[in-house]
């Protein structure tokens, strides 16, 4: 492939209406089906709290699935500590609020590192990678510390927004709130997902058919509650190839 064959770098910041609403699910799918179609694909999760101790040191499951995803290798695969460092730059082991984890560690998230970090990623004669999915925490508003947010990472990082709406009741409201604050931020909302985290959810149809006409388009891709890996697989590669026309033919 010639460089002018090659397919323009295409990021994306990946957020949600809460935390374990399937950010990683979805972003998992997603690298998986970049990769399958021939591209270069890379993934970050730039802050993550909760973490288990190695000998190699902190590891966060979230970071490792997306590394493995973007690798096509086994979760429990080696991974070097600069390669996830790379990925995860800030790691904390408490499982709560990433400000309340960077503080207790004495640690100040530098968003310009992180930018640095994904912006190198996706630059240069031949850039490392033609896909880069970067995965916020928890959701837009998630404060970093006493002043900065996810929010403002995702500001920092400079990509398109997807937003994972995790469907549960009271997700209409979250949905429309986390659209309206990343829209009002000046950054591009490309489309949303629809993800079943609550298996009994009532009247769910109702609930996507009302984000449909409040966004004014249905949702890129459905994932399921557990859904086994073919149809997950078909997820993806439904969300990538919507993603495709809207990132790169909109330029």
């Amino acid at each position: 492939m010639t460089t002018a064959e090659m397919p323009a770098p295409v990021g994306l910041f990946v957020t949600g209406t809460d935390t374990e609403i399937g950010k990683t699910h979805v972003s998992c799918a997603l690298l998986a089906a970049a990769r399958a179609r021939g591209r270069r694909v890379g993934a970050m999760k730039p802050i993550a709290a909760g973490a288990e101790a190695t000998p190699l040191g902190l590891r966060n499951d979230d970071a490792l699935a997306l590394i493995a995803a973007a690798r096509g290798t086994a979760l429990d695969a080696p991974v070097a500590a600069a390669d996830y460092d790379a990925v995860n730059p800030y790691c904390f082991a408490p499982p709560v609020s990433p400000h309340i984890a960077a503080a207790e560690a004495g640690v100040e998230v530098d968003l310009a590192r992180i930018a640095t970090m994904a912006r190198g990623r996706l630059t240069g004669g031949r850039p490392e990678n033609d896909w880069l999915v970067v995965e916020g925490a928890g959701g837009w508003l998630a404060p970093l510390s006493p002043r900065g947010s996810i929010a403002d990472l995702a500001m920092a990082v400079g990509l398109p927004v997807l937003l994972v709406v995790g469907l549960r009741l009271g997700c209409l409201n979250h949905a429309e709130l986390t659209a309206r604050e990343i829209r009002r931020s000046g950054l591009t909302l490309v489309g949303w997902v629809a993800n079943a985290v609550d298996p009994q959810m009532a009247r769910r149809e109702e609930n996507v058919s009302m984000l449909t006409n409040r966004f004014g388009e249905p949702p890129l891709a459905r994932f399921g509650f557990r859904d086994p890996p073919e149809v997950m697989a078909a997820a993806g590669q439904t969300l990538f190839d919507r993603l495709v026309d809207k990132l790169t033919l909109g330029r």
